[in-house]
């Protein structure tokens, strides 16, 4: 009879012994591997949309017509916060002078329209495919060429030299996808300057998010690939929040964001159940 894995006569059982050998090597080998907020899953699977990206009638569509809200509420976000000179607010460029991050960037479809309102912006992706998608897109138009950059990472990495480096932090249909989202939301505060904003926006975790977002969008309506979001993933807007928080983020501001599939439509709505947006500020 053995107590507590040792025998009463004092010897180790050698199928205890083997089992501790093999957990002590697993703890190990977790221990020793470099923590990552990237899911080579989702890479593999947008790398098969390098041709489609920038095709607006797609299955990127959405994510197009998603710009309808997403850039006014950064724009509007950052002249709130008085981050906007009050002489560029209505000009074509508000955001002149301001540094912005957009991580999870992809092929850049909302990368590009910050550039064009004067930001200074950089993104960040994991995919090489998807970051030579979004320069060659952007050399179409020489005009923001000096202000828009892409680099190939991850936001861990990027964050280790350029730690309050930015006035505003972009991570839009992002969170969702991320393995490590305490590791994600660190980091991309500490890229932020105090006083900075952080945008997201993402998935609720609900009944009706696994139904229309997920189910009727990708498995009946082909809107996305499939695959493309895994409800187990996806986050509440009380666990962003506690996520922000909990790295010096105070929320601001959390809309809910409704998607017409017919007319292919976003529009703002009170309702949290799917889609959302948060806009927080850095203490």
């Amino acid at each position: 009879m053995c107590v507590n894995g040792i025998a009463r006569n004092g010897t180790f059982p050698i199928g205890n012994y083997l089992r501790w050998c093999l957990v002590s090597r697993s703890a190990h080998i977790a221990a020793s591997k470099p923590q990552s907020t990237v899911d080579e899953n989702d890479i593999k699977l947008y790398n098969q949309l390098v041709d489609r990206w920038w095709d607006e009638n797609g299955e990127m569509k959405a994510l197009h017509s998603m710009n309808a809200l997403r850039v006014p509420f950064i724009r509007d976000g950052l002249i709130q916060t008085n981050k906007v000179l009050p002489s560029l607010i209505h000009t074509g460029e508000p955001l002149q002078g301001l540094k912005i991050l957009e991580v999870g960037c992809g092929g850049g479809i909302l990368t590009e329209p910050l550039a064009r309102l004067g930001a200074e912006v950089t993104g960040v992706d994991a995919s090489r495919s998807m970051v030579e998608t979004a320069e060659r897109h952007a050399a179409g138009d020489p005009g923001i060429g000096a202000r828009l950059r892409y680099v190939l990472g991850t936001i861990e990495a990027h964050t280790c030299d350029h730690r309050e480096h930015y006035d505003a932090v972009v991570a839009s249909e992002v969170l969702e996808h991320v393995l490590q989202k305490d590791l994600f939301v660190e980091a991309c505060s500490s890229s932020l300057k105090p006083g900075g904003s952080f945008f997201v926006t993402t998935l609720n975790r609900t009944w009706l998010t696994w139904a229309a977002g997920i189910l009727l969008a990708e498995y009946v309506l082909h809107l996305l690939p499939r695959g493309t979001h895994d409800f187990n993933k996806c986050v509440s807007p009380h666990g962003a929040e506690a996520l922000l928080a909990k790295h010096g983020n105070t929320t601001r501001l959390i809309h809910g964001m409704c998607y017409n599939f017919v007319t292919n439509e976003w529009h703002w709505t009170s309702n949290l159940s799917i889609n959302y947006a948060i806009h927080a500020i850095k203490s």
